[in-house]
C-alpha cells in the first residue's frame, strides 16, 4: 500500500520559510492588535477625537468605509503590492479600527475588557494552535462557516431595526462559535498557503495578508465575548 504524501512535507529550506511565514503573520497581527488598542484607549479618552469621529456620521461611516477599502485592496491586490505597501496598509487600519472601537471604553469598564481580553487570547491561541497542529481537513467547514457568517451579517443589520433582545444574544453566542471556528480554518489554510510560497519577498507580503486575517477573527471574536463578559458602566 503506498503512502499518500503529506502536503506539509518538505525540505529545511521550505520548513525555514514557513517558520518565517509564521512568525511574520503572528508579529504582524500582535503589533496591529497593539496599534487597535493604543489608538482606541486615546481617543477614548480625547474629548475633541469624541465629538469628531462619534459626533459626526459623516466621520463616523467615512472610517468605515476606508476599513472595508483597505481590506478589499489588500485582499486583492496584495500580488502587485510590494511589502511595504501592503505592511503600510495594514498598520493603517489597525489604526483606523482602533479609532471606531473607542466607544468600548466608554460603554466598558477597563477591567472588563482587560479580563475578555485575556479570555480571547487563551481561546484564540488554542484554537489557532489546533489549526496549525491538526490533521483533520478543515477545508470542508470554510463553505460552512461562510454562510454563517452571511447570515449573521445579515441577522444583525436585521435586528438593527427590530431591537430584540433575544435575537442579539442568539446573535452574539453564534458569533462565537463562527469565529473560534474560523480562527481554526484560516490557519490551517495559512499553513497550506505557506507551503506552496517560493521566497522571501512574497511570503512577507502574505504574511501581512495572513495576519490581517487573523486580525479580523480576533477583533470580532473579543467583541462577541465582550457582550457576554463585559461589565457596563
Amino acid at each position: 500500500m503506498q503512502n499518500t504524501p503529506s502536503p506539509y512535507a518538505g525540505n529545511s529550506k521550505t520548513i525555514a520559510l514557513v517558520q518565517s511565514f509564521f512568525m511574520q503573520v503572528y508579529g504582524w497581527m500582535t503589533s496591529g492588535l497593539l496599534a487597535t488598542g493604543i489608538f482606541a484607549y486615546y481617543t477614548a479618552h480625547s474629548p475633541f477625537l469624541l465629538s469628531t469621529i462619534f459626533g459626526n456620521k459623516l466621520a463616523f461611516y467615512g472610517l468605515l468605509l476606508a476599513n472595508v477599502g483597505i481590506v478589499f485592496v489588500l485582499s486583492r491586490s496584495i500580488q502587485s503590492l510590494s511589502a511595504t505597501a501592503a505592511s503600510f496598509l495594514f498598520f493603517t487600519y489597525s489604526v483606523l479600527n482602533g479609532l471606531t472601537l473607542a466607544s468600548i471604553f466608554l460603554l466598558y469598564t477597563q477591567g472588563s475588557i482587560a479580563t475578555v481580553f485575556f479570555i480571547t487570547a487563551g481561546t484564540f491561541g488554542a484554537m489557532t494552535a489546533y489549526g496549525y497542529v491538526t490533521k483533520a481537513d478543515l477545508s470542508k467547514w470554510g463553505s460552512i462557516l461562510f454562510m454563517a457568517l452571511i447570515g449573521l451579517i445579515i441577522a444583525s443589520l436585521v435586528n438593527m431595526f427590530l431591537q430584540s433582545s433575544a435575537l442579539l444574544w442568539v446573535l452574539t453566542y453564534a458569533g462565537v462559535l463562527i469565529f473560534v471556528g474560523l480562527t481554526a480554518y484560516d490557519t490551517q489554510r495559512l499553513k497550506e498557503m505557506a507551503y506552496s510560497l517560493e521566497d522571501e519577498e512574497t511570503a512577507g507580503k502574505f504574511a501581512v495578508l495572513g495576519a490581517l486575517t487573523l486580525y479580523l477573527d480576533f477583533i470580532n471574536l473579543f467583541l462577541y465575548l465582550l457582550r457576554i463578559f463585559g461589565k457596563r458602566r
